[in-house]
């Protein structure tokens, strides 16, 4: 077993919880008002991609929690750290605070897990009118970028009502994944063989977009976030059922989308525009590619 621990770090409200519990327990958006506060530091371990364990440190946001964490409490939740998260509340009016607050876990994590990888969610982005948005997160994403140095965040803009946080969740994870190089040759090699203009790999339970590969240009630079969304609602629709999703196959036209269980924790999405190959070809040649994958994901979380 191969285990990461990842720090969920932020004000309190700021949206923390209810984005892990959207993106690991299964939770609708509208689920997530029955949540309560986050009291000290709430542990969760997260099984993903089978061997990979994700060790969830959510650390509540309230003032007398956060300065424990930078006194007595600061060996304890900053060592060994593979990935700091920390979530700012977009409209909150405390921003100087927040601000403090975040350059303290900065300074911890230089002294404590140097080699820590840093992401900053702009979060609640929702509340912004849409043709301010880009405008507030280019600000926010500047002062964040210019007082993380010398470290490196990498920023994202995210609500828990729309698909970005899906893009920004599958973006921390991609940083995870051993060996993720290796799984995109595999998938590249496969799409060249299948003839296949896009390929995407979905972490089964979270339906995170963990690899792929696109052979074709798409004009929506947010499909693959926007797809993540989409089927996890599905899926979870499909359970409220007593159902059980298993796969989809989506034709016009134009395409052909089939969406299949690959390994036992993966799902694929195989898109393919050349009306002359079959849908069962396709599904053959999935069928076909599921012991290499199944081989490779278990050399990927063993090394």
């Amino acid at each position: 077993m191969m285990r990461k621990k990842v720090l969920l770090m932020g004000k309190s409200g700021g949206g923390k919880t209810s984005m892990r519990s959207i993106i690991f327990a299964n939770y609708s958006a509208k689920d997530t008002r029955r949540l309560g506060a986050t009291m000290d530091v709430e542990q969760s371990y997260v099984r993903f991609l089978g061997n990979l364990i994700l060790n969830l440190w959510d650390c509540g946001g309230q003032e007398a929690f956060m300065e424990c964490y930078f006194a007595a409490q600061k060996d304890n939740i900053f060592k060994n750290v593979e990935v700091l998260i920390y979530v700012f509340d977009v409209q909150s009016q405390e921003l100087d605070k927040d601000l403090h607050y975040y350059q303290s876990c900065l300074e911890s994590i230089l002294q404590h897990s140097s080699h820590a990888k840093i992401f900053c969610l702009i979060h609640k982005m929702d509340l912004i009118s849409e043709d301010m948005r880009e405008t507030v997160f280019a600000e926010r994403q500047s002062i964040l970028t210019d007082l993380s140095k010398p470290l490196q965040c990498s920023c994202f803009q995210t609500s828990i009502w729309d698909e970005t946080l899906y893009k920004a969740w599958s973006q921390i994870v991609y940083q995870l994944v051993p060996n993720v190089k290796g799984l995109e040759r595999t998938l590249t090699n496969f799409a060249e063989i299948i003839d296949a203009d896009e390929i995407l790999l979905f972490e089964k339970a979270t339906f995170l977009v963990i690899s792929h590969c696109t052979r074709k240009a798409h004009r929506d630079a947010r499909r693959f976030e926007k797809i993540s969304d989409i089927i996890k609602q599905f899926k979870l629709s499909c359970s409220k059922l007593t159902a059980a999703f298993q796969s989809m196959e989506v034709r016009n036209s134009t395409f052909a989308c089939f969406i299949e269980l690959l390994t036992p924790n993966t799902y694929v999405m195989v898109v393919i525009s050349d009306p002359s190959i079959s849908s069962e070809v396709t599904l053959m040649n999935i069928r076909n590619a599921r012991k290499i994958f199944e081989k490779l994901e278990k050399d990927v979380t063993r090394n």
